[in-house]
């Protein structure tokens, strides 16, 4: 499912609204539009929606993406499955779990959400995420690199059961082996049963007697591991890599979760992105801003003969096309756009000095030596640059 409106006006929020204001609407919400409770043929598309909605912004990395750039930060990228499965609803595990917080335990009057006894079975492992810096060159071409990733695994001396070798977990007494204890309640909707996590086992349905002594019972160890990283030609500041299955590893049984790599381009001393194209300042002579010629300027390609043609200003912008940074997934290329900088001469030898009196005289202009003929050339080429000609 994918919605075009925008997620702040669907829970009628602002977009500076905080954590515990989209909790609070999507509670109030999400009770109103149960197609279990409201019977409107529009409540169960509205209920998707909100979900949609709160699935992205209760999630800091994922709101953020939004706030920068919108449902194209997002779109393709949750199915709504992915989006009631992996989605941050504030330490809740389910949509019978957010009810139960409203009336204090599992919600059972709806559609059998949270009803009955259930144990929370093999949990799948969390997602994780490496910054991973690369260089404007690397950005330019791709790059197959290595990184050190820190993740928990299963403890290979129990399996991950947490039990020592030999021995095996016992079922719980308190919730008998389902992970949950339910209660009845009476609220002012009617009777409700409230489901909680059995504070005996910690929903796991077994009582672990002989801890594992390599991870004293919790079944996990942590682990650095090598990850082979493919960077794409044309990655970007900001974009997300994912790696199925290489976050932490789940519960004996469940999947382990993935590994989201995000790239940051360093600054360049020489180049400045911008989008696909690249901006290169050029210093360029006077006599050859005046009289033209070939300069040989560096890309991220090579170096480029580039023609430069008389009269040329300081300032001017040429463009060198296909010299930019490629497309991301895509065949072809930005430009690279030159800046041309006329440097003014500093220091001059008598030499230089007398062929552009001389230079000044065939203008027309005064004498450099006599000011009240004028400014001279280097008064007018000063006025010239400081003006941004």
């Amino acid at each position: 499912m994918s919605t075009t409106r925008d997620y702040y006006e669907i829970l009628g929020l602002s977009k500076d609204a905080t954590e515990s204001e989209i909790k609070k609407a999507y509670r109030k919400l999400a009770m109103q539009y149960h197609p279990d409770k409201n019977k409107d043929d529009d409540a169960e598309e509205k209920f998707k929606e909100i979900s949609e909605a709160y699935a992205v912004l209760s999630d800091t990395e994922k709101r953020e993406q939004y706030d920068r750039f919108g449902h194209a930060g997002i779109d393709g990228r949750y199915s709504q499955e992915d989006i009631f499965r992996n989605a941050d609803f504030g330490g809740f595990e389910d949509l019978g779990d957010i009810f139960g917080s409203i009336f204090g335990g599992g919600f059972g009057g709806f559609g059998g959400f949270g009803g009955g006894q259930r144990r929370q079975g093999p949990s799948r492992g969390s997602d994780l995420r490496y910054d991973l810096s690369i260089t404007l060159e690397q950005a330019a071409t791709g790059v197959d690199t290595t990184i050190n990733v820190p993740r928990a695994e299963n403890c290979e001396t129990c399996s991950g059961t947490g039990a020592k070798a030999g021995t095996t977990p016992k079922v719980c007494s308190t919730c008998r082996g389902s992970g949950q204890v339910t209660q009845a309640r009476n609220t002012p909707f009617g009777r409700f049963m409230s489901t909680s996590t059995c504070n005996a086992c910690h929903g796991q349905g077994e009582i672990i007697e002989e801890p594992c002594p390599a991870c004293k019972g919790t079944g996990k160890i942590k682990k650095v591991r090598k990850i082979s990283v493919k960077v794409p030609k044309g990655a970007d500041n900001g974009i997300r890599l994912k790696i199925r299955g290489e976050g932490e590893e789940g519960s004996p049984g469940a999947p382990s979760g993935d590994l989201y790599v995000v790239i940051h381009v360093e600054p360049h001393d020489k180049f400045q992105r911008i989008g696909n194209d690249i901006l290169y300042e050029q210093p360029i002579s006077f006599s050859m801003a005046a009289l033209g010629g070939d300069v040989m300027v560096p890309t991220l390609h090579g170096k480029v003969k580039m023609n430069i043609k008389a009269g040329t200003q300081t300032h001017s912008i040429l463009r060198l096309k296909g010299k930019g940074m490629p497309h991301l997934h895509g065949h072809s290329h930005g430009d690279q756009l030159v800046k041309l900088i006329v440097k003014t001469p500093t220091k001059l030898t008598g030499e230089q000095k007398e062929l552009l009196q001389k230079f000044q005289q065939l203008e027309g202009g005064a004498d450099i030596k006599n000011p009240k003929g004028g400014k001279g050339i280097f008064g007018k080429m000063k006025g010239a640059f400081e003006a941004g000609i």
